[in-house]
């Protein structure tokens, strides 16, 4: 990949997480259309990697297409939808912990630091978008430690569960939560690891 298309890349990638975490923390209605050309001159862009964005985001079911109304958010899964793809995501993150936990490094570690850092701060401030990113994000970097293969088959899961944020006014609970993550990803814990991430997922 050349410098040209890395750059593009990362300006999809930064609209897409920008975009996600705005619809997961309820910024988003159901009811208005999602229009590329407002989301071009928002993020100063082409319309081309917004588009790209929100095929992403149609593909982990966060956006839908709905015939003469356009693209909109989707709506949250019902319940039984949900304990499927609740059940699904705790098989992925507890398998690819058991991958990966062995290969991280000190690095990882610190990665790890600075994301649940980044999430404290967040809750900190009361900024939702940015708590449901970090939260995203530090499972998604577990995962993607694993495999990439299986970190887009868990986005889709998890971006759709996380649609009904049912936890965010529960702030305390999401900075030990996540401690307890870290902490024994760090410690190379793998049971403990395993038992925060399913005590975690609900």
């Amino acid at each position: 990949m050349n410098a040209a298309q890395q750059k593009l890349r990362s300006t999809r990638d930064r609209i897409t997480d920008t975009l996600r975490a705005e619809i997961l923390c309820g910024k988003w209605s159901d009811d208005v259309p999602v229009r590329e050309h407002s989301l071009a001159a928002r993020f100063g862009v082409s319309r081309g990697p917004v588009r790209d964005s929100l095929l992403q985001l149609s593909q982990e079911g966060v956006l839908v297409y709905q015939a003469n109304k356009g693209v909109r958010v989707n709506t949250p899964p019902g319940e039984e939808q949900r304990q499927l793809l609740q059940s699904m995501r705790r098989q992925i993150e507890t398998f690819c912990l058991n991958q990966c936990i062995k290969q991280l490094d000190q690095a990882d570690d610190e990665n790890l630091q600075e994301i649940l850092q980044r999430l404290t701060g967040a809750c900190n401030l009361g900024k939702l978008c940015d708590i449901a990113d970090m939260d995203l994000a530090l499972h998604r970097y577990l995962v993607r430690r694993a495999s990439l293969e299986l970190e887009g088959v868990w986005l889709g899961i998890t971006s759709r569960l996380l649609m009904d944020y049912s936890r965010i006014d529960q702030l305390e609970e999401i900075i030990s939560e996540h401690a307890a993550i870290v902490e024994a990803v760090t410690n190379r814990d793998l049971k403990g690891a395993q038992k925060a991430l399913i005590a975690n997922i609900i």
